[in-house]
């Protein structure tokens, strides 16, 4: 395999910075981050291009840029508490944990997360806590959060996460009536108000479970 410094250089530079991604803490836990640790050994070598990749169980780690986009949009500072729903992988998680905040992230794959947690525990990332469960329904017990990012898409935004939101807050969830074809959407609880922003068209895997597909 190709020097893997190299190529998450390589992946910042022309795959997230070229799109216009300039948080510099999104650069820099990307940039140190082994993304080919998140993957089969039999796809190290394509962990670092610019596509979705395949982790089993009909799930896949999103595109390099779409964590980064992802991860500058929900505005995170140290310290926040932040939900993901849809763990896969682990490594949207992980990229929020090198950005210094604390992770709750629930998964629905027995597979997956006991494979996710296996990661982190060898990387020692101590930060990120996992759940298995239905992420739909959130982690109601450790609510309110600051921020939560959804890591697929269902038909609508479920109201549990709207209700875990703290106020302020910001949460990103891909929403559409039809899957593997969704708008990002940007709700924000503020002043009393929750207000949602569309940020352009995405495709993710299905949010599976009782406010999902």
């Amino acid at each position: 395999m190709v020097d893997p410094v190299r190529l998450r250089e390589r992946m910042v530079r022309e795959q997230i910075q070229a799109r216009g991604v300039t948080d510099s803490r999104v650069l820099e836990a990307m940039s140190t981050l082994p993304r080919h640790l998140f993957v089969e050994e039999a796809l190290a070598n394509k962990a670092y291009s610019d596509s979705p990749l395949p982790i089993g169980e009909g799930q896949t780690i999103s595109q390099p840029y779409i964590v980064a986009l992802m991860s500058e949009l929900l505005e995170v500072e140290p310290g926040m508490k932040v939900l993901e729903i849809g763990t896969g992988s682990g490594y949207q998680a992980a990229v929020l944990g090198r950005m210094g905040v604390e992770v709750y992230t629930v998964e629905r794959i027995k597979k997956l997360f006991h494979a996710a947690r296996k990661r982190f525990m060898d990387m020692r990332m101590f930060s990120v806590k996992l759940k298995l469960d239905d992420g739909t329904m959130g982690w109601p017990d450790e609510a309110p959060y600051d921020r939560i990012i959804v890591t697929a898409g269902g038909p609508e935004v479920p109201e549990p996460l709207v209700d875990q939101l703290a106020e302020p807050g910001r949460m990103l969830i891909p929403v559409g009536e039809s899957r593997r074809n969704q708008t990002l959407v940007l709700i924000e609880k503020r002043d009393g108000e929750v207000i949602r922003k569309d940020m352009g068209s995405v495709a993710f895997v299905d949010l599976v479970g009782s406010h999902g597909w």
